[in-house]
């Protein structure tokens, strides 16, 4: 679903642990022109059993109040709305992202724990339920690597690449497409796919430099070795339908195990596409 011209990025401050996450959600809003949204979703389960109803309350507003100050420190000018909703998180920011330009979210620690993410992680189901891109921001930064884009040919994959150049040129860093070599496929039979896909979308941002890059091996392995030197990695939820509501298996390597901020495009977006 495309965005609307005035659509936010929307960020979840579930904790002290989100504040990663606000940063980089104030970065891409300043960066896109669009205005923060932050949100805490509030248990009243939880409210109930404290010691007073207040004081979840008070703890839910002093985390906004940081959020909306670092947000202020990223991009002084940045117009920032505040939401205190009441359900459980998923459920809430999966509703809201219906009307919102892109998710931002934190990893929960996903890629500093090799062997036990579980399916159910809140930015997992969220990048499977989400109505717009959403970016899993991790908990330390990142280096000032370029802009890595899984591309496979297929339709959701271009719209990452898409994402992707536009990414990169709002940091002003380099493009790394990459496309994983087929067992029945040659190298350079692969290399020319990819590089006449960069090209579709190569001219509407001739200031971003590009290198496209074929490689062999399995796709998820190869994309998080190529993301532990880029600052952010893009790639499509699911390659070839991407309209289903659970992840493909390349997405989610890319979720449980880069070290970089990822996000994952699901259908259209709301960058322009060009004969997409």
């Amino acid at each position: 679903m495309a965005a609307a011209a005035d659509a936010a990025v929307l960020v979840g401050v579930g904790s002290e642990r989100n504040y990663p996450a606000v940063r980089l959600a104030a970065q891409e809003a300043a960066a896109h022109e669009r205005q923060l949204h932050l949100l805490h979703a509030f248990n009243w389960t939880a409210a109930f059993e404290a010691p007073t109803v207040a004081e979840p309350r008070a703890h839910a507003e002093e985390l906004l109040a940081e959020a909306r100050r670092i947000a202020a420190e990223v991009a002084p000018d940045l117009p920032v709305q505040e939401e205190i909703a009441e359900g459980p998180a998923v459920g809430v920011l999966a509703r809201r992202s219906d009307w919102a330009f892109l998710l931002v979210v934190g990893d929960g620690g996903m890629a500093a724990c090799a062997d036990c993410v579980p399916a159910d992680a809140p930015a997992v189901q969220l990048a499977a339920r989400a109505s717009c891109p959403v970016l899993v921001a991790r908990r330390e930064p990142p280096p000032q690597g370029p802009v890595l884009v899984g591309v496979d040919g297929t339709a959701s994959s271009r719209a990452a690449l898409e994402w992707a150049f536009d990414c990169a040129a709002r940091r002003a860093a380099r493009l790394l497409a990459v496309r994983v070599v087929e067992p029945d496929e040659t190298t350079e039979d692969t290399t020319d796919q990819l590089e006449a896909e960069v090209a579709r979308y190569a001219h509407r941002h001739p200031a971003v430099p590009v290198e496209c890059h074929a490689i062999r091996g399995d796709p998820g392995t190869v994309l998080v070795d190529q993301s532990r030197s880029a600052q952010l990695a893009i790639v499509a939820a699911r390659g070839d339908e991407p309209a289903r509501g659970m992840l493909g298996a390349v997405s989610q390597s890319m979720l449980y195990h880069s070290p970089a901020p990822v996000i994952v495009i699901r259908g259209l977006t709301g960058i322009p596409m060009d004969g997409a």
